[in-house]
């Protein structure tokens, strides 16, 4: 039960320190959708998520006014295409018009963002596998709200090289297929290592094929909070440090498990998971390259961002799974350049690195996430940073992910505008030489030695 205290303590939260539910992702299995005809995968389709996602932007909104907490986003995630599609689909155009027909249904029932376009070829594609992996450039470009991803490799299975190498050139042609857009398509698509089932947060959410027909799962935030709290123990030792931020991301993480279970309740769909991530924006006061600065750095870069980044993560892991028993998706700390105004200024200042941001991935939720990097690089340095990145979750048994954008026509110096939460980026540089040799060997980087525990 919550108490008064509590009540005035969150509605503090929520006034003055930015404290929010990021997103109510409503999952949604399209299993049953598959046929051998092409229009009747679109029919069935449509009418599937128009069906069960219908009241969730209202429901998200009534919640939203009933317990004065902000919602800022409804979305769905789907089951992988490539598994939906296989079938009907013969070619990349056949599944650039499920594409579209996932958009119209996006569309329909108001929702920001649909997961789910997605391939998990961490061993191996099928021709379904690849016809979706070709038609990514297009289909970003003809849609608006579609997301996609692809999982190229896990601990158990080690890194799709062939995947690698192709998901470089697919990253790039995406770029050129939105250059219109400062190549915005790049930024709905996201090439994961180890990618869960149930992640809430775009752009790499798809409904896992070992979940229920339909699933609510919620993602919380709050960097504005937790660097508030730690305002207050400024001076203090590690251990003051460490249950200030369990503590924080204890009652964070209470205000996302009531929401996710009001939602639950309301649409009539099981609750799945709570993500305990940090997900910051653009906005001043909600960073967690702040909170880090907080903690003791000059600047996000500096000597002792990965000790200080791992101990936060570590922490907000800490105080969440005690206040849901249902924690999944990536839960910890995002540090995207373009949605984190502190890190934008660290990188600006030449503060912060491709480099270190690489290093800072070791001990994070996710990856190098919303990076922009020159409309020039080329295909092969790409998949050289999705293989470098792929390698650390899979040595480190974590979930690590790549979301750069070549933006075309732009180069180091430059400055790019997405607008909205997507933010806005300094183009970074990248390593000039070459891994064209490495990246074209094809075939597999075998799975690690611990990865064998059966």
């Amino acid at each position: 039960m919550l108490n008064l205290f509590e009540v005035i303590e969150t509605n503090n939260m929520i006034e003055h320190e930015r404290l929010d539910v990021r997103t109510i992702t409503m999952g949604i299995s399209l299993l049953d959708c598959c046929d051998s005809d092409l229009d009747t995968v679109n029919n069935k389709i449509y009418e599937k998520i128009t069906r069960y996602a219908r009241d969730l932007v209202s429901t998200g909104e009534a919640i939203a006014r009933d317990f004065g907490v902000p919602i800022v986003n409804k979305r769905i995630s789907v089951t992988p295409i490539s598994l939906v599609g296989g079938c009907a689909c013969k070619s990349p155009k056949d599944f650039v018009a499920i594409a579209c027909t996932l958009d119209r249904a996006a569309h329909e029932v108001g929702v920001n963002f649909i997961g789910g376009y997605s391939a998990l070829v961490s061993k191996g594609m099928t021709d379904a596998d690849k016809n979706l992996i070709l038609s990514i450039p297009q289909a970003m470009a003809c849609t608006e709200r579609v997301c996609s991803s692809v999982n190229v490799g896990s601990t158990k299975t080690g890194l799709n090289m062939d995947a690698v190498r192709l998901m470089g050139e697919m990253v790039l042609d995406t770029a050129k297929a939105t250059k219109d857009q400062d190549s915005l398509g790049c930024a709905k698509l996201v090439v994961f290592c180890n990618a869960p089932d149930d992640n809430p947060f775009m752009a790499g959410a798809f409904h896992g094929v070992t979940e229920a027909d339909a699933i609510i799962n919620v993602g919380v935030s709050g960097p504005g909070v937790v660097k508030v709290a730690l305002e207050k123990a400024r001076g203090e030792n590690f251990e003051v440090l460490c249950e200030t931020i369990k503590k924080t991301a204890f009652k964070i993480t209470r205000v996302g498990q009531l929401v996710a279970q009001e939602a639950s309740r309301r649409l009539g769909v099981p609750f799945g998971i709570i993500d305990l991530s940090l997900a910051p924006t653009p906005a001043v006061g909600d960073s967690v390259a702040e909170i880090l600065e907080e903690i003791g750095l000059e600047r996000v870069g500096a000597p002792g961002t990965t000790a200080a980044l791992a101990m936060l993560n570590d922490q907000v892991k800490k105080g969440g799974v005690m206040a849901s028993s249902y924690v999944g998706g990536l839960s910890g700390a995002f540090i995207p350049v373009s949605e984190d105004q502190g890190m934008i200024d660290a990188v600006t200042e030449g503060a912060l690195s491709l480099e270190k941001l690489e290093a800072m991935t070791c001990v994070c939720s996710v990856g190098l996430d919303m990076i922009a990097i020159p409309g020039d690089t080329t295909s092969s340095t790409i998949a050289g940073i999705i293989a470098d990145e792929a390698a650390i979750g899979m040595i480190n048994q974590k979930t690590t992910a790549v979301r750069v954008i070549p933006v075309i026509g732009k180069t180091v110096g430059d400055t790019v505008e997405f607008g909205g939460l997507l933010g806005y980026a300094p183009v970074m540089p990248v390593n000039p030489y070459s891994c064209e040799k490495f990246v074209s060997r094809g075939g597999r980087i075998p799975a690690p030695i611990h990865s064998f525990k059966n």
